[in-house]
Formats: C-alpha cells, sequence, structure tokens
C-alpha cells in the first residue's frame, strides 16, 4: 500500500472516530446532569488576620478611645477601693465593672483584683516582685507568673509576630499577651473548627470505602 492509501485510512478511521464521538454527544444532550450542593461561603471569621481583641497597649498606641482605663474620672486617688469578698472569699464584682467575669487561675488562686492592679495607683500594675509597670507594660506582669510562656513569646515562638522576621529588613509588630487573652479570664472558649476543603467530586467520595477501614 502506498503512502496515499495509508493516508486515506488513516483519515477515514479519524473521521469515523469523530462522527461517532458527536453522535454520542447528541444522545446525551437530553440527560439531566446531576450537580453538587452549592458550596458555602466561609464565615470571614476563619479568615480575619485580626487579633482575637483590642489590648490597652494597642489602643495606646494607636490613639483609641482610653476612656474606659481612666480609673481616676470614678474612683477618688487619696481613698483606695476596698475589695468585698463573698462567702467563698470570691471577689464580689462591683455593679460598675459587671462586665469583667473573674476567671484568672485554676481553684480561684488569682482571684483578687490587687493581685495584678496596684491599689496604690489603678492605672498602673504590679508584679508578685513588687515591680509597678504601666498598662502597656502588661507582658511583663505576665511574665511574673508565667515564666517559661514569656520567654516563649520573646523568642517569638509563642503569640503573634508580624512585620519582617530579617530584623535589618525592617521593624516586627509583635502583639502582647492581652491581644488574644483577656486578662482577667484567659482562657479561650471553645471555638468551632474552620470547614474543610470542598471536595471536586463529593459523590465519588462519598461512596469510596478504604482500602484499610480501621485507618482514617
Amino acid at each position: 500500500m502506498d503512502s496515499i492509501g495509508k493516508t486515506w485510512w488513516v483519515l477515514t478511521g479519524l473521521s469515523v472516530a469523530f462522527l461517532g464521538l458527536c453522535g454520542a454527544f447528541v444522545a446525551t444532550s437530553g440527560v439531566a446532569v446531576a450537580h453538587g450542593p452549592a458550596i458555602p461561603l466561609v464565615d470571614t471569621n476563619f479568615i480575619s488576620t485580626a487579633t482575637a481583641r483590642m489590648s490597652a497597649a494597642d489602643l495606646i498606641r494607636t490613639g483609641g478611645d482610653i476612656s474606659g482605663m481612666e480609673c481616676y474620672a470614678c474612683h477618688d486617688k487619696k481613698n483606695p477601693p476596698k475589695l468585698k469578698l463573698n462567702a467563698e472569699g470570691d471577689v464580689i464584682v462591683p455593679k460598675e465593672h459587671e462586665d469583667i467575669v473573674m476567671g484568672h487561675g485554676r481553684h480561684h488562686r488569682n482571684n483578687n483584683c490587687f493581685n495584678c492592679h496596684d491599689e496604690s495607683n489603678l492605672e498602673a500594675l504590679q508584679t508578685r516582685d513588687g515591680r509597678h509597670l504601666k498598662i502597656s507594660e502588661s507582658p511583663a506582669l505576665c511574665g511574673s507568673c508565667h515564666g517559661p510562656t514569656y520567654r516563649d513569646w520573646e523568642a517569638g515562638v509563642h503569640g503573634r509576630t508580624s512585620g519582617y522576621w530579617k530584623r535589618d529588613a525592617g521593624p516586627i509588630d509583635r502583639k502582647v499577651c492581652t491581644s488574644c487573652h483577656n486578662p482577667h479570664s484567659p482562657p479561650f472558649p471553645p471555638r468551632a473548627p474552620a470547614p474543610g476543603p470542598h471536595l471536586l467530586h463529593p459523590n465519588l467520595a462519598k461512596n469510596h470505602t478504604p482500602a484499610n477501614p480501621e485507618h482514617h
């Protein structure tokens, strides 16, 4: 068979194949295609880069509203407030501060306001060893009890650090403890996990049986 004959047979075969495919497309064009469920949008809380809360240090640094930290707008500087305790020895939070939930430390071991606040200067903090700190210096206060965690924070392995990892390239922004933890009740409440990835073929995944059912 010469080259012209081979070419003819090849072209004829391709033509037949394409005609067959066209016929298959036409035959199935009326078949309804099953669409998967609509993919819901992800809650923006899962993709937000904001910290869990705004710390006093951030409010001061950014010029925010710090009127809530002006203790002597209500208190008398010459007359330090007296703490009132209930029968269990827990602090009775005044109604003016009823938004505060005391939950710092297990077994109520840190339920005294003046363990952290300076009773002689309500707009300052005090450590267990007697140091007096500004509100914006709260990490040093936290570190006076939580030493290992404080050292991890200083090293950048605990907490949130953004900016330039290469120090000579630019500044870094290391968030303080209270940018994430509520100082009066530091534990995080339970959170729902972020949704998993959406599968391209959910029906196939649904019908798939693992080779080893005991292994997940």
